[in-house]
């Protein structure tokens, strides 16, 4: 699903989708998505015979990495709802999440990540201060997930 062009695309129009197995849909107007990865573990390995003096690296698993999502504080316990299944032990609390960068028009998807069975493992409340001022109340999700798809 990538769009090749020349230019590369701005890192602010994304939408982000919550499919919860057990159903239903949730959307977040989320500010910051943080910590789209995957890492390669590998093995030196070298036999008796090889004639090169070094390992040869032989990729073993891989894993993705913590994904981070902050948005301002609003009226709605969806996420904490997520989370406070997980704390219970809810071993169904799992969920798809897709992360989609958008055009900048907003009218198509340029690229798609993919979380497969993403569980929330830290959630962060807003920092409160009494000085005043234009900040916004912002939380945070961190998720955990056992595989990262891109398109």
């Amino acid at each position: 699903m990538a769009t090749l062009r020349e230019d590369p695309y701005g890192p602010f129009n994304f939408k982000v989708t919550i499919s919860p197995a057990s159903g239903g849909e949730f959307r977040g107007g989320f500010s910051d998505v943080s910590g789209l990865n995957t890492e390669i573990t590998h093995a030196d390995y070298r036999e008796g015979t090889d004639p090169a003096n070094r390992p040869r690296k032989v990729p073993l698993m891989y894993k993705a990495g913590d994904v981070t999502l902050k948005r301002g504080l609003i009226a709605s316990l969806d996420l904490w709802n997520w989370v406070n299944q997980v704390r219970r032990g809810n071993m169904d609390a799992r969920a798809t999440v897709v992360i989609q960068l958008l055009s900048e028009d907003h009218a198509a998807t340029v690229a798609s990540w993919k979380l497969i069975n993403a569980r929330p493992s830290k959630w962060t409340g807003p920092t409160l201060a009494a000085k005043g001022g234009s900040d916004v109340a912002m939380e945070e999700l961190t998720l955990v997930c056992e595989d990262l798809e891109f398109e």
